[in-house]
């Protein structure tokens, strides 16, 4: 009689043991789950923030505000104060919604350098702001580059001459933009019919990323033709192709003419 209720006693802790450990494991449960859910305070960006914009600048511009996310939504490294980035400029863009991380900051000097692929090579390219899309193209863009190569005249039937053998064309289909540099102005003279005026044109210079074998049609392009740049998103269609010819565009003034 003793050793059954021993047995009982016993049986009746190991439930009771069995019970506290599944209420203590619910409890964790509940505890996490509790966790994941309680806001946290973040500073977030509520406008484009530009690479080498300054944290005061984007503050005094109302770019940065503090906001309230999970703490399973808050991003490794987040801010919550800008008391540790205040010296500091944005060494890449940062987009509305982005929370701030200190690792996306940094001194003027690191916002010129550049993250390469390691496959590719940097180049730079200096272009008006018709030739590089009116300013659109950013650090993290990809462009197409086009060339515009001005070929000797021709004779049209009539014997006046015409660039008939210009020709544009695709020189590369789909690079990386890796910096933006600053923009000068230069001057350039322009024969009009009242004859020579000078104007003012902005420059920049845009650094991508190239193959060797772009690298060198690029620089050739450069050098012997005339460049545009074109602004791609992820849809964009660009192929190699023969190119457009002035031939082209008005085939019936170039009929029976060779081209």
């Amino acid at each position: 009689m003793a050793r059954r209720s021993v047995l009982l006693l016993v049986a009746a802790l190991i439930a009771l043991a069995g019970t506290a450990m599944i209420v203590l494991y619910v409890q964790g449960i509940d505890a996490r789950a509790t966790q994941d859910q309680e806001l946290v305070e973040v500073l977030v960006a509520t406008e484009t923030i530009d690479t080498g914009e300054s944290v005061s600048d984007a503050q005094e511009a109302g770019k940065i505000e503090k906001s309230e996310v999970r703490r399973a939504d808050v991003v490794e490294g987040s801010l919550s104060s800008t008391s540790s980035i205040s010296d500091l400029v944005a060494i890449g863009t940062i987009y509305p919604g982005e929370q701030l991380i200190a690792k996306k900051f940094g001194s003027l000097g690191d916002t010129q350098s550049l993250v390469i692929p390691d496959d590719k090579m940097a180049i730079s390219v200096e272009l008006t702001d018709f030739e590089r899309v009116a300013g659109f193209v950013n650090p993290g863009n990809e462009v197409a580059v086009f060339a515009t190569a001005l070929d000797p005249v021709a004779l049209l039937p009539d014997n006046q001459e015409q660039k008939l053998g210009s020709v544009t064309r695709i020189v590369l289909t789909r690079v990386p933009v890796l910096g933006v540099g600053t923009t000068s102005v230069t001057s350039r003279t322009v024969e009009g019919e009242e004859g020579a005026t000078t104007e003012e044109v902005a420059r920049t210079i845009l650094t991508i990323a190239v193959t060797q074998d772009e690298a060198e049609r690029l620089i050739q392009a450069d050098r012997n033709t005339e460049l545009n740049f074109a602004l791609l998103t992820d849809d964009s269609k660009v192929e190699n192709g023969p190119g457009a010819t002035l031939g082209t565009i008005f085939p019936e003034l170039f009929r029976g003419v060779r081209q």
